[in-house]
């Protein structure tokens, strides 16, 4: 039953944004996705390098975390990505354990899950914590499709979309929405959530199921339609990077917007719209 509106005595007036299962499937997503990344990372770290195709082609690929050694006999992490290469010393390819020393590492301890490298644990890690984020996205999510949530509050309309010039613009101001027009999402963040709900998160999880071998055996189809297990495995990582940069821009509009009221949002239901409201 929905939640009627609260008036508060400053004249500003509480509204119920988000449900119990939107909140509980949101908190859960975000720690799958965190656990989903770094133990990623740990397994990423035994080959850090991606290619294009159905076969690895050692000598060939597109990116490419390397070591090399300097006359002086010290460590460098090299990034490769195309015909370009970066110094990444001390964050990819070569940094410090808790000694100091310079270890020879894809990715630093303290970006990986577990810390120690443990290739089988991290796989271990990755595909409970998959499971798990899929599970959520289905009680999430078919309760969403069902009730017609999705329609009602993320898809954008004609006129939304035809404004969306207008709304980059404002958001690259700072300037949000306040009273009445902040009840419902912008056309930039249902934009956003519609295409990590339905686009970011289906192709993570396609990916990384054409890259299991037994999934693989029994839906062969997945990595043809992909262009390859390497393409996939490719794939599933830049849609990881895609996912981390909505998570900075996510939290740099929370933060812009009013941290305090958005937080009360996602953990109580509550969002405050109003006269006084500077959202």
């Amino acid at each position: 039953m929905k939640k009627i509106d609260r008036p508060l005595p400053d004249g500003r007036v509480a509204i119920y944004r988000h449900p119990l299962l939107v909140r509980l499937s949101h908190a859960v997503n975000a720690l799958c996705l965190l656990a989903l990344l770094l133990s990623g990372l740990q397994i990423l770290n035994a080959h850090p390098a991606l290619y294009w195709g159905e076969a690895s082609r050692f000598d060939r690929p597109f990116a490419a975390i390397t070591q090399t050694t300097d006359a002086a006999g010290d460590l460098h992490g090299r990034l490769q990505v195309g015909g370009m290469e970066f110094d990444t010393t001390g964050l990819l390819g070569a940094s410090r354990d808790t000694s100091g020393a310079m270890q020879p590492a894809a990715f630093p301890g303290w970006l990986t899950l577990p810390a120690q490298h443990d290739l089988g644990a991290g796989r271990q890690w990755h595909f409970f914590m998959a499971w798990l984020l899929v599970a959520n996205g289905a009680i999430y999510g078919l309760p969403g499709l069902v009730g017609g949530r999705f329609r009602r509050v993320l898809l954008p309309r004609i006129a939304e979309l035809r404004g969306i010039g207008r709304a980059i613009g404002d958001h690259m101001r700072l300037r949000f929405a306040h009273g009445e027009d902040a009840r419902a999402y912008n056309v930039l963040q249902k934009l956003a959530y519609v295409a990590v709900i339905f686009g970011l998160l289906p192709l993570m999880v396609m990916t990384g199921l054409a890259m299991s071998p037994a999934m693989d055996a029994r839906l062969p189809f997945l990595s043809e339609v992909l262009g390859g297990r390497q393409t996939a495995r490719s794939l599933h990582f830049l849609t990881a990077l895609s996912l981390v940069a909505f998570f900075v821009l996510h939290m740099v509009m929370v933060l812009a917007a009013g941290p305090l009221n958005e937080l009360r949002s996602i953990l109580t239901g509550w969002f405050v719209i109003g006269r006084k409201d500077r959202r």
